[in-house]
């Protein structure tokens, strides 16, 4: 049930007594937007986050009625010199979640070699320049994080779209507690991350927090 239906300041705030009936809202606003974006402008740019946080809206989500052809996917950070087979890897989470459950019309992924990162930087920032966010996915992590933007490296006036981050290490024991990696020397200790000025960009943003 939903308990809280205001706006503070600017932002629409709701709050539900489950998790689940949290995911069902946030999954059905999303497949709106979506549907909306692609009616007026033929694809949907959407941008998602990788994390438990997201299950019960993504699960919500691929029970609506889209057109996953005309969606093109994006994601928000990952880890820098992981293999693709590396199951604690964001692209991979993702398409266990999503991507590989529908037939998205392209798929826009971080993953590459440490000596690849600042040329993966600028790409996908050009990528993002061409295909503006319609609709940012996000989540709020232990350490107020939004993607890989943690406290000492967050800007909100950076000057880059896409950068390379040193992870703090609330961030990287979420991680373990998260049950990504088994102790927090295993978590990786730099990422790529889309900046929050390119997250604050998206013309709509769903922030799913349980």
């Amino acid at each position: 049930m939903e308990i809280i239906n205001q706006k503070v300041e600017n932002l629409p705030v709701y709050i539900f007594n489950t998790r689940k009936e949290m995911g069902i809202k946030a999954g059905e606003e999303a497949a709106r937007i979506i549907n909306e974006t692609i009616a007026k402008n033929g694809v949907a740019n959407v941008v998602f986050a990788a994390a438990p946080s997201q299950n019960d809206m993504l699960e919500s989500l691929l029970q609506q009625d889209v057109d996953w052809t005309k969606v093109r996917a994006f994601h928000q950070d990952e880890y820098i010199g992981i293999t693709a087979e590396e199951p604690a890897g964001f692209g991979t989470w993702l398409r266990r979640a999503i991507f590989d459950k529908v037939p998205l019309m392209e798929t826009h992924y971080l993953l590459c070699a440490a000596d690849e990162a600042e040329a993966k930087c600028e790409a996908y920032a050009e990528l993002l320049k061409k295909y503006p966010i319609d609709l940012i996915l996000l989540g709020i992590g232990e350490n107020g994080h939004m993607a890989f933007n943690d406290p000492a490296v967050a800007d909100f006036n950076d000057p880059k779209m896409v950068k390379i981050v040193d992870l703090d290490d609330v961030c990287r024991q979420q991680q373990v507690n998260d049950g990504c990696f088994k102790t927090i020397d295993d978590v990786p200790k730099t990422a790529i991350t889309l900046t929050v000025p390119t997250l604050f960009a998206g013309k709509h943003l769903f922030c799913i927090v349980p």
